[in-house]
């Protein structure tokens, strides 16, 4: 983490509990970040806190550190059972994942029992984990809400709710899904709230107060939407242009940690096509990967095995992905707040980074909307199409749908709904 990126506030200034003192000096921490140094003295009273800061700023350690003192400082009057206490919702199946692993760093020493529930995958192990039971529940809303249907935990114990990302939640569709759950936690003044999210909307700021106890409202440089050490540039390639510069940057940015960003799924995979048959390794993330494989997938780029990822917006939610050094738009989002949350994948706790973008013929519409958005011109960088490389075609991989898995023809009407009730030919 970038020093000039912290605060005076130092954590073992804060009164906190030993061993989590224990588990931040664990995690190599010393200073506490700007959203961290406003948040804690607050949720250590304590007192509810709705907090907007960007994206790789500290907000999970903020959250969790306060959550852990609750903990530690009020034992619970239980009849023998462990019940969740600190109730922690994410948008995502990878920040739930994230959540837990830095939730078992800063805890380490606590004797504290974290549980994960994500849907995809593991539905037993999660289950069966909770149901022996956890001081921490960490998860996205739909798993959740199942478990609690079948009663594999209560929610009455619950001393600190948490929700991260909260922007995010009204993006993907969860709002009654929190909703239905926060009404089955104890009353808001029963409780510490803490509510974070990149972007502090009408509708959050509604959901804040409707479930919280007059959360005091925390503003970490709420007018600067893209972080100072992202190193910005647009080209203006025609279309046909655009994937040979994209292989052209790459081979000259070199091996160093890189996202791409398209606008459709089925771009994704093009562009992982072509990456791949040009000798770049690269992966494609979407919603419809299996889960273990997209953990495998995030593991491998943050080893350095894979050093491109490709993905959308949707895809790409969540993903807390410590040293990218370069995001490259290869589709201008349309949607200007986008743009932010892709470029926030970099530069992310101090560190520098780097944004290229592609304002081609298809999506150049939406740049003036983004940099009404972000404030500022976009540098202009230029390319010489005639030293472009040449590229090597990708071979043809046809797409497994229901209609033609396992059909050898490839053909959409040679298997499936059409050809069923057809009477074979001889």
């Amino acid at each position: 983490m970038s020093e000039n990126h912290l605060s005076d506030l130092r954590f073992d200034s804060l009164q906190l509990h030993e061993s989590i003192q224990a588990g931040i000096r664990d995690a190599g921490f010393e200073f506490c970040t700007p959203i961290q140094a406003s948040t804690l003295p607050i949720a250590l009273r304590p007192s509810d806190v709705a907090g907007q800061a960007q994206t790789g700023t500290g907000k999970t350690a903020a959250f969790l550190v306060a959550a852990f003192q609750r903990l530690l400082t009020n034992q619970p009057e239980t009849d023998g059972t462990r019940q969740p206490r600190v109730f922690v919702l994410a948008p995502t199946r990878e920040l739930a994942v994230q959540i837990a692993k830095d939730a078992e760093l800063l805890g380490k020493h606590t004797g504290l029992i974290v549980g994960l529930a994500y849907g995809g995958t593991d539905y037993e192990k999660q289950r069966n984990t909770i149901a022996n039971g956890v001081d921490l529940l960490i998860g996205t809303p739909g798993r959740i809400i199942d478990y609690f249907k079948q009663g594999v935990f209560k929610l009455d114990q619950v001393q600190v709710a948490i929700l991260d990302e909260a922007d995010r939640m009204f993006d993907l569709g969860f709002i009654k899904d929190i909703r239905y759950l926060l009404r089955k936690l104890p009353s808001p003044e029963k409780r510490l709230n803490m509510l974070f999210s990149a972007t502090l909307s009408q509708r959050v700021m509604e959901l804040a107060y409707e479930h919280m106890n007059e959360p005091e409202l925390i503003l970490i440089e709420p007018d600067k939407v893209t972080a100072d050490r992202v190193r910005q540039a647009i080209y203006y390639p025609a279309n046909e242009d655009k994937m040979p510069l994209l292989v052209g940057l790459i081979r000259e940015i070199g091996e160093v940690r890189i996202m791409i960003f398209v606008n459709m799924k089925r771009e994704a995979e093009r562009v992982q096509n072509y990456l791949e048959a040009n000798g770049i390794h690269a992966a494609a993330i979407s919603g419809d990967v299996p889960q273990n494989k997209r953990l495998r997938m995030l593991m491998d780029f943050q080893k350095g095995d894979l050093p491109v990822l490709i993905g959308t917006d949707v895809a790409s939610r969540g993903l807390h992905i410590p040293d990218v050094e370069y995001v490259i738009n290869y589709d201008l989002p349309q949607d200007a707040e986008d743009y932010v949350h892709r470029i926030g994948r970099t530069a992310r706790a101090g560190a520098s980074g780097n944004a290229l973008s592609m304002a081609c013929e298809t999506y150049a519409v939406a740049l003036p909307d983004i940099e009404k958005f972000i404030g500022h011109k976009i540098p202009f960088a230029n390319y010489d199409p005639d030293t472009l490389p040449k590229l090597i075609k990708p071979k043809h991989r046809p797409r497994k749908t229901p209609q033609h898995r396992g059909s050898k023809s490839g053909s959409g009407r040679s298997g499936g709904a059409r050809s069923q009730g057809r009477r074979p030919q001889r």
